[in-house]
């Protein structure tokens, strides 16, 4: 007998399930997961006897549940099973919107996950440490405005960098990036996160050699001749060492630090954490975004950490690069955690101070003008260019060649971004504020309710106050000036143009060291005119408009009809023009959902007020000593509006909450 009891209890509540489950599906439009349904079910059917037994005494209607039943227990019964059902759905829609489905891992994964969830715990307890040490705490509230000041801004800006440096490589990197974004962040911030740096000693040759030939998948001895166990130089994420191939090459090899890969990946975690944390709870972090430049920034240095992104860089740079020199890489050796390429003769320009006062300032200015034209041509004709310009990543050799280091980091344009920055260019020559205002609208995202009349009239100011040249160190200001400007009317900068001034801006720190002197506008001023020349060959030309014209060619063969068919229209007085007020698919849905919305608030409120008055009548037949027939149609009217207000609750709170 408990053997047949257990199995209808089974019975019972897998049915309890399935029709919660289903009306919480269908009738409610939410979708609920099946273990919690069925948990639910099993407590429901625990408390449904008692329930049941009790309204049914309260209201007097008894007899057993046997072959002759009392109708009105009968009745009592359905309907409280029904209000049971009812609460049921309601309580999955409240732990439905609470807990999605799926947004909690299973508990088989949860157990594998605890000790990543534990280090990751541990590691964003260390960050939030080392910011509330350098005095960053407040900032993370969730009370505090996105209009805030940063009080002062120079403390705050000296503490953002210490506990950047404090937390590791990959916080150093963020705020190099972060240094670079004049255009989010206020210049005592731009200034602070430009002095940041990685120093780190170099990995044990013990450690490097085993990434060397397990990336090789040899001995080092059968691909190189000798490799020096020393690095020439050591960075956070990798370490150069020199080598030479077996035919007498000679060739750098850049080899990822063993540990470089785990700790930046666990710290990328961190960070989007963190940003999608800040951007939900602070009003500062929704102003500026941060989620977006997190991921923006993941991406970018996941791209960093595998060495075949940077060879393919380096190969694009180099076909686009005839007067400068880029390292011919060895793609036979290289995988990546590993890049082999050749060794360029020379110093950098960081340290290659006696190499260029050597140099006649003659030949000074000359390189310096070839650099500079390189570079404004990777950004209008190519679309791939170094946006990493620093003097260390700038080699000069004794006899003045130039060349270019460490492709990791590289900005690409697309056909329109090229022709539109190459606009700029030429506005900014012929101070032509109109057609500045056209190309950056080009280049930036602009919003809806954008002022362009006043966006020209700032841009045309900004013209004239740097037309006659900025003397040394005056781009940056230039970027910084224009940054502000967009930012100030809205307009949105995407990474790829923030990478194309940010190479520029470091570009001009670069080129002083070869002419003091050197107006990088200017001379970008006069290098433009050619570049522009270049793109306005007569092939060039012609294959545009070969395009243009293959593109528009099926439009221009059903011209003619077109053409016809409206001048007949005209001609007898039939043409008509017909707009559809709600052509868009979501303008019908919007409308489709009010509708709905209103129709369901209307049924259950006259549902409502129905059953309402029904329950308080006096009058009427009794099914019961204790209940009549008005009182029990007002309980079944009162749970038709329960359901549909519970539908109606869930098209509100629940769409939004997931749309």
């Amino acid at each position: 007998m408990k053997t047949v009891s257990g199995f209808v209890v089974l019975i019972a509540t897998l049915l309890n399930a399935a029709v919660i489950g289903l009306i919480a599906r269908r009738l409610i439009a939410v979708p609920v997961g099946w273990p919690r349904t069925i948990a639910l079910a099993v407590v429901f059917n625990a408390l449904a006897t008692p329930v049941i037994a009790s309204v049914g005494q309260a209201v007097g209607a008894g007899g057993p549940l046997g072959a002759e039943m009392d109708p009105a227990l009968v009745a009592v019964v359905i309907l409280v099973i029904a209000w049971l059902i009812a609460a049921q759905v309601v309580v999955l829609v409240i732990l439905e919107a609470l807990v999605p489905t799926g947004s909690l891992p299973s508990p088989i994964v949860a157990i594998r996950g605890l000790p990543a969830r534990y280090r990751r715990t541990r590691r964003y307890a260390e960050i939030v440490a080392v910011a509330s040490r350098h005095g960053l705490g407040g900032y993370l509230r969730r009370d505090r405005p996105a209009g805030a000041q940063w009080e002062p801004p120079s403390r705050v800006a000296s503490g953002l960098r210490e506990a950047l440096t404090d937390g590791g490589v990959t916080f150093v990197k963020l705020g190099q990036v972060l240094s670079t974004r004049p255009d989010i962040l206020p210049p005592a911030f731009i200034t602070e996160l430009s002095r940041l740096h990685a120093s780190v000693p170099a990995a044990p040759w013990s450690q490097v050699r085993p990434v060397i030939e397990d990336e090789l998948e040899r001995p080092i001895e059968e691909v190189f001749a000798a490799i020096d166990e020393a690095p020439l130089a050591a960075a956070s994420v990798a370490q150069i060492h020199l080598a030479r191939l077996h035919d007498g090459r000679e060739v750098v090899v850049k080899v990822q630090r063993p540990s470089a890969r785990r700790e930046v990946t666990a710290d990328l975690d961190i960070v989007l954490r963190l940003a999608d944390r800040i951007e939900r709870t602070t009003a500062w972090g929704r102003s500026l975004g941060v989620r977006d430049l997190a991921r923006g920034f993941s991406a970018a240095l996941a791209e960093e950490l595998d060495y075949r992104v940077e060879l393919a860089n380096m190969r694009a740079v180099a076909a686009q690069s005839d007067e400068v020199a880029v390292p011919t890489p060895y793609p036979e050796y290289s995988t990546r955690r590993l890049l082999v390429m050749d060794r360029l003769a020379g110093a950098p320009l960081s340290s290659a101070g006696a190499t260029i006062r050597a140099l006649p300032e003659a030949r000074r200015r000359n390189i310096a003008q070839t650099l500079l034209t390189t570079i404004l041509g990777q950004l209008t004709s190519g679309g791939v260019f170094h946006a990493d310009l620093h003097a260390g990543n700038i080699l000069i050799t004794e006899s003045g060649d130039i060349g270019l280091l460490d492709f990791g980091s590289v900005g690409r344009l697309d056909r329109r971004g090229r022709e539109s920055f190459s606009r700029l260019l030429l506005a900014v020559e012929a101070q032509d504020a109109p057609l500045a205002t056209d190309a950056i609208l080009d280049l930036l995202i602009a919003p809806s309710d954008l002022d362009d009349r006043a966006l020209e009239r700032q841009v045309g100011d900004l013209l004239v106050r740097h037309g006659g040249g900025l003397g040394p160190g005056g781009t940056a200001q230039l970027v910084v000036d224009l940054m502000r400007t967009v930012v100030g009317h809205g307009l949105t900068v995407p990474p790829q143009i923030a990478a194309a001034f940010r190479a520029l801006g470091a570009l001009e720190g670069s080129l002083q060291l070869l002419d003091p002197g050197l107006d990088l506008v200017s001379s970008a001023r006069r290098a433009a005119p050619g570049l522009l020349r270049e793109q306005l060959t007569p092939e060039t030309v012609q294959q545009r408009a070969i395009g243009q014209l293959a593109a528009s060619l099926p439009m221009l063969e059903r011209l003619p009809r077109r053409i016809d068919r409206i001048s007949s229209a005209l001609e007898s007085g039939d043409l008509t023009v017909r707009v559809r007020a709600f052509a868009h698919p979501d303008d019908r849905s919007f409308l489709t959902r009010m509708t709905q919305q209103i129709v369901v608030a209307l049924l259950a409120g006259a549902l409502a007020i129905a059953g309402t008055v029904l329950v308080i009548s006096d009058t009427g037949l009794s099914i019961t000593d204790q209940l009549s027939l008005n009182t029990f149609l007002g309980f079944v009217l009162l749970l038709f509006a329960f359901v549909l207000g519970s539908r109606l609750l869930a098209l509100v709170f629940y769409r939004d909450t997931h749309s």
